[in-house]
């Protein structure tokens, strides 16, 4: 099995670790238009060759394209062009985009969209760890439209890396990813930029920063070049969630300026109940 991953970063650096040490791959070619990747990820042994796009694809049973979203949209009827019989995935965050770009293109059936819902905070191929996926979710969306080699073989690959499949249309997906992970990271981009506002002394920062800041204020990392185009393609179903997260955050303010503190007692109480659904 020749896999060719485009975007060696945190992502595809992971599954180049990950499938070659499981066993689903026998080779790794890299792409990428950033040499100074492509360097990082010959040190760190993330893959075994790089190419440029057509020649690599032409050499490969699988391309998995791991680039931020608006690249993926841009590069993917493209990709298709080259293949007769090699499977091509995405790993992007958002989807709707993606179908609509690939939906009359004579090779869709060779294409498989997926998300991977794993992550850290980090880019680029330093970020590549082991075991990334263990254990998480991926979803894979509209399946009905790929051929049934290519879903057999992706369902393949996630096996292999010990996720869980979830399957869902396109819209299903983009709305659902909006509310629990798009939301996360604007929440906390702004929370960061409250602080970095309020607390003019990076020092104290540093010092009084607790596990619970730390955490809350992690996702503040994330770079902007994976992140803005996904917030420009599921832009209307981001302004839905945060539109309800502002009318949250005032409600919190409300009580504290009328001293409600019992009602906002209640309210903590019920945002308790997130851990009932987390720890199942």
């Amino acid at each position: 099995m020749i896999v060719t991953i485009v975007g060696i970063g945190l992502i595809g650096g992971s599954m180049a670790i990950n499938l070659k040490e499981n066993g689903f791959a026998d080779t790794i070619i890299g792409v990428d238009k950033n040499q100074e990747h492509i360097d990082k990820a010959y040190r760190r042994c993330l893959i075994d060759e790089d190419a440029l796009l057509e020649e690599a694809v032409a050499k490969s049973d699988l391309i998995i394209l791991a680039t931020p979203m608006d690249v993926i949209v841009q590069l993917l009827p493209g990709v298709l062009d080259l293949v007769s019989t090699q499977v091509v995935m995405e790993v992007g965050s958002t989807k709707v985009a993606v179908m609509e770009a690939v939906k009359n293109h004579p090779n869709r059936g060779n294409f498989v969209a997926t998300h991977p819902m794993a992550g850290t905070e980090f880019s680029g191929p330093e970020a590549a760890v082991p075991n990334l996926f263990n254990n998480k979710c991926t979803v894979l969306c509209e399946i009905e439209n790929s051929n049934e080699k290519p879903v057999e073989l992706v369902q393949k690959l996630y096996a292999s890396l010990r996720m869980q499949i979830v399957y869902l249309d396109a819209i299903e997906h983009d709305v659902h990813t909006a509310y629990v992970s798009h939301i996360s990271h604007i929440s906390s981009f702004a929370l960061a930029l409250t602080v970095l506002e309020k607390e003019r002394d990076e020092k104290r920062i540093f010092e009084l920063a607790s596990g619970g800041f730390s955490s809350t204020v992690r996702l503040a990392k994330s770079s902007p070049e994976m992140w803005i185009p996904i917030f420009k393609q599921n832009r209307d179903n981001v302004l839905d969630v945060l539109d309800e997260h502002i009318n949250t955050l005032s409600k919190f303010r409300s009580l504290l300026i009328k001293k409600d503190f019992d009602e906002f007692y209640k309210l903590i109480e019920k945002s308790n109940q997130i851990r009932k659904i987390l720890n199942r």
